[in-house]
Order: C-alpha cells, then sequence, then structure tokens
C-alpha cells in the first residue's frame, strides 16, 4: 500500500480521505497492525489504481509505467524536421488509464516546443493508446498516441497523429524510454527502420 501510495505522490490523510477512512487507519494498514475489511480494501484498491490482490501483495505482472520518463517526438515546423526529448511523468488514474504530463518543454517555444499532458490506456500489458492536448494557450496541438510497450517495460515506441504547426493531420514517430539516451537511441532506430522496431 505505502509504495503504490508514494508512487501516486500521495500522504496518508491524502489516501486516508479518497478511502473515508481516518489517516490513523492507513498508518495502522501500512505498519501490519491491522488489516482492512473487504469493503474498505476494495476502496483502497481503486483508490491506488490496483487489484485487490496486488494490494494484498500478490504478485503483479503488470508493467510497471509510474514516474519520470524521456519522450521523444519526430515532428516539422515549416517543412523542416524537429526531434523533441522531454521528460514526462506517468501517474496512474484508474484500472488500466494513465495521466501523462510533461516536466519539461524540451525545445524552446520560438523552435516549437511546448508542454502537453493527456491520458494512456493500456491493453493488454503491450499497448498504450491515448490522447494529448498542448497545455499553452498559444499552442493548439492535440491529437492521438499509439505506443507498443517493449517485452521488459523499459520503452515504447510508436507514433502520433494530430494537429500541429505544420497542418491540421500530421504524423511522426514517438518514442518513450526511462533515460534521455534510450528515447534518443530509440527515437534514432525507428527512424532508419521507417517507423517499425
Amino acid at each position: 500500500m505505502r509504495t503504490h501510495r508514494n508512487a501516486l505522490g500521495w500522504s496518508q490523510a491524502e489516501l486516508a480521505e479518497r478511502v473515508g477512512v481516518d489517516k490513523r487507519q492507513i498508518r495502522r494498514y501500512e505498519a501490519g497492525e491491522t488489516q482492512p475489511a473487504l469493503n474498505v480494501a476494495r476502496s483502497i484498491a481503486r483508490a491506488l489504481s490496483i487489484t485487490v490482490d496486488e494490494l494484498a501483495g500478490e504478485e503483479s505482472h503488470r508493467p510497471d509505467l509510474t514516474g519520470e520518463w524521456w519522450a521523444c517526438w519526430q515532428s516539422w515546423q515549416d517543412g523542416r524536421e524537429t526531434i523533441n526529448p522531454q521528460r514526462i511523468a506517468i501517474r496512474p488514474l484508474k484500472g488500466d488509464i494513465y495521466q501523462v504530463a510533461t516536466v519539461t518543454r524540451g525545445t524552446p517555444l520560438e523552435e516549437g516546443g511546448y508542454t502537453w499532458q493527456g491520458e494512456l490506456r493500456l491493453w493488454d500489458d503491450d499497448v498504450l493508446m491515448g490522447w494529448y492536448v498542448g497545455n499553452e494557450a498559444a499552442v493548439r496541438s492535440k491529437g492521438t498516441m499509439y505506443f507498443v510497450l517493449h517485452t521488459h517495460g523499459r520503452r515504447m515506441a510508436g507514433r502520433w497523429v494530430g494537429k500541429s504547426h505544420d497542418g491540421d493531420v500530421m504524423t511522426g514517430l514517438g518514442a518513450i524510454a526511462r533515460t534521455e539516451e534510450d528515447v534518443m537511441a530509440l527515437i534514432d532506430e525507428l527512424k532508419k527502420q521507417g517507423g517499425a522496431t
């Protein structure tokens, strides 16, 4: 419970409020002093976007997507290709749905960089599909994302389709990995292979 709560950045009081119990109960559950009743366990699991089995300590085979990643996008500005790496954060929302948002802009705004947010849904533990929208008033970019998760869950390769500076329906390669070095290597690999991994 503590691990999942910390991954979401919540205090014991925040989790208690979402579940509808006193924060001292959460402390007792995490310390192993007492076990929650089944209905409370279900509420805790829902709040943490995990299963009751995972809450009880059963090993999960679901990939761990939570945390900071690096994303890299192939896009165009005035017909010129740009490669934009930036740090992003992925947080569970509910079930297989994750919130994704930029931590850094990557490329300056004048050169086509912007901050954005969106959601991704994990399908069959190997495909992520979702949407994104620019956060800044001057940026009208929005669209969809599709990623195939690597077998070990350390990187994702895919594509975006959406509205951008150069047109209403544009597309480009996308890559997500745990480090900037890995994401740049992956985007280079995708470009050399014409988008296939």
